[in-house]
């Protein structure tokens, strides 16, 4: 048997899949590592085989404890003696477009890549090293969050700040990328569409949220920007947050660079608005009777609306909406709460369809069609990975 791994890590999870590769690709195994570098960790495995799941509750003392805990876990499994290869998702990769391999001066540049993105990189780069030693024989390749972007123009990469910044890299980014290609390539596949909708705004709405406008199949424009803190309101990120606000803190509460990056990432989004949970079941369970529940929902929902509607006007119109992520694909009251009052824009939910999670819930009076697509980043690797394999072999 050939096989694909793909290794998909977070700031606090890794996600993976193993994939049989012969004249298609199929689903052999799905799990996913959580609290990664806490004491307390958890991880869930779907077989696809026997369609069984099953739960495993773990004492993991860091970030390197989970991973030899999860390499060892695959290979005891003898899952590990037949991948061919493993693919990596890397959150943010600058110029690089096309899925690499990996190489020594590859991962030099990854290693340079660190300060851009410190909540993702170092995990994703130690999980590369670690299959390396345990299995130095095995190709690995690297594909890029930051690649399906690379299509926006100059317009919609450029800071308001002095023209050297942007040349020295900094600019928006835009991350979800693997996501959005994916639902790109789901939605080509819907039987009740003629064709591709030329005009198409993604919610990948999960624990990290963001938006994408995509006219004609390519990304013009996105919610998140330099990092994944900015944009829309996340479970523990701010979204788009007054930079003054820096300024301020470090002066009133002598605030230095790496609690403001903690507060930015970790401290805020609905955890720092509600004071209770990052969770939005646990806040939509609770709203009623917590004020704060209520205002972190109020303010996610606004807050995407009046994307949805910035990225209508760059797109000149909107042909589809598309949800998805753990919020986008499982919260109907969400969804609901977001596309009110959008009858303007075309955007009319059928309630029926909605709360039942159908894959379209527009109605049949709105211009604009409205679907929930489950997202599945690690078959968008595997896919990438296969087809590197077959093109350079």
């Amino acid at each position: 048997m050939n096989s694909i791994l793909v290794i998909n890590s977070g700031s606090s999870s890794i996600k993976f899949g193993l994939f049989e590769f012969d004249d298609r690709l199929q689903p052999l195994l799905s799990g996913e590592l959580n609290n990664t570098g806490a004491a307390h960790s958890s991880m869930v495995l779907q077989d696809f085989s026997s369609n069984q799941i099953f739960r495993y509750e773990i004492e993991l003392a860091n970030l390197a404890a989970s991973i030899n805990y999860l390499i060892d876990f695959l290979n005891e499994r003898n899952v590990l003696t037949s991948v061919n290869a493993i693919g990596h998702r890397i959150v943010y990769g600058k110029s690089h477009i096309q899925p690499e391999q990996v190489t020594p001066e590859s991962m030099q540049e990854l290693e340079q890549l660190i300060a851009y993105d410190p909540d993702h990189m170092p995990g994703a780069i130690q999980l590369i090293k670690a299959f390396q030693k345990r299995l130095p024989d095995v190709e690995q390749f690297v594909c890029f969050d930051t690649s399906f972007h690379a299509t926006m123009p100059v317009v919609a990469r450029l800071f308001p700040i002095p023209r050297r910044y942007y040349e020295n890299g900094i600019q928006r980014n835009g991350f979800h990328g693997l996501s959005y290609q994916y639902l790109l390539e789901e939605l080509a596949k819907e039987k009740d569409t003629a064709e591709l909708p030329r005009k198409i705004i993604f919610g990948h709405l999960g624990s990290g949220a963001s938006l994408a406008a995509v006219k004609n199949g390519k990304s013009i424009d996105t919610s998140m920007g330099f990092t994944p803190a900015s944009g829309i309101p996340m479970s523990t990120r701010t979204g788009d947050l007054d930079p003054g606000i820096a300024w301020y803190l470090m002066q009133s509460e002598k605030m230095n660079a790496e609690q403001f990056n903690h507060l930015i990432n970790h401290e805020s989004g609905l955890l720092g608005i509600s004071q209770t949970s990052s969770d939005i079941r646990e806040l939509l369970r609770n709203q009623h009777t917590d004020h704060r529940a209520a205002e972190a929902i109020e303010v996610f929902c606004y807050q995407i609306k009046k994307w949805i509607g910035a990225f209508t006007a760059a797109l000149g119109g909107l042909d589809a909406l598309v949800f998805s992520g753990g919020i986008g694909e499982n919260a109907p009251e969400i969804r609901s709460r977001i596309c009110h009052d959008l009858a303007f824009l075309g955007i009319e939910l059928d309630n029926t369809k909605n709360d039942k999670n159908e894959s379209v819930i527009s109605s049949g009076t709105g211009k604009v069609i409205v679907r929930v697509i489950k997202t599945n980043e690690q078959l968008m690797i595997a896919r990438l990975v296969w087809k590197v394999m077959k093109y350079d072999h």
